[in-house]
């Protein structure tokens, strides 16, 4: 399979599998788990066609897992950035002391002074390395790179989610948890 056709099929999953399944007729369950074979039916009537074979080598190739099948690949679900409510059924555990966020500069003084919203999503996400928030950054514009203060975060009480690739989900990040 070429780029363009991994690049198309890997949107089409992120539409469906975390913002609009209805799109499609498609139901998830309360974990965003969709089977497998409806959706491959139901966007195959809507006119994107896909094999086991092209849904596998887009799960696995994608450089930001951001899909997951269950262990016999009967089921699938995107690792996180739903704006539909799900239950991703994540266990809260302490971060790293410190954690990024990738931004576009012309969203700075709006996030120091109200904070990291989730807005449309279910969850802040944060990045491990500041390589990955740069790239996040990059999709908005000229990237600024914040750190955040997920150690003390934690300890005041806020909980922490580690998603399936790896991507640190929070519900809020107060600006006085976050440096420039």
């Amino acid at each position: 399979m070429n780029e363009i056709d991994t690049k198309r099929i890997s949107k089409f999953l992120s539409l469906i599998l975390r913002h609009q399944p209805d799109i499609i007729g498609l139901k998830l369950d309360e974990n965003g788990w969709a089977d497998v074979e409806e959706l491959r039916v139901k966007s195959a009537k809507k006119g994107k066609h896909f094999s086991l074979k092209e849904l596998d080598e887009v799960v696995e190739t994608n450089n930001k897992k951001r899909f997951a099948f269950n262990e016999d690949k009967t089921r699938i679900r995107a690792s996180q950035g739903h704006s539909i409510d799900i239950d991703l059924a994540l266990e809260s555990i302490q971060p790293p002391d410190f954690l990024y966020h990738g931004t576009a500069e012309a969203n700075i003084s709006s996030i120091l002074e109200k904070g990291i919203e989730k807005r449309t999503r279910q969850h802040v996400h944060l990045s491990a390395d500041k390589e990955t928030a740069t790239k996040v950054g990059m999709r908005h514009g000229k990237p600024v790179i914040l750190t955040i203060r997920t150690g003390k975060m934690h300890e005041d009480g806020l909980a922490f989610y580690r998603s399936a690739n790896g991507v640190w989900l929070t519900d809020f990040v107060e600006p006085k948890y976050i440096s420039r």
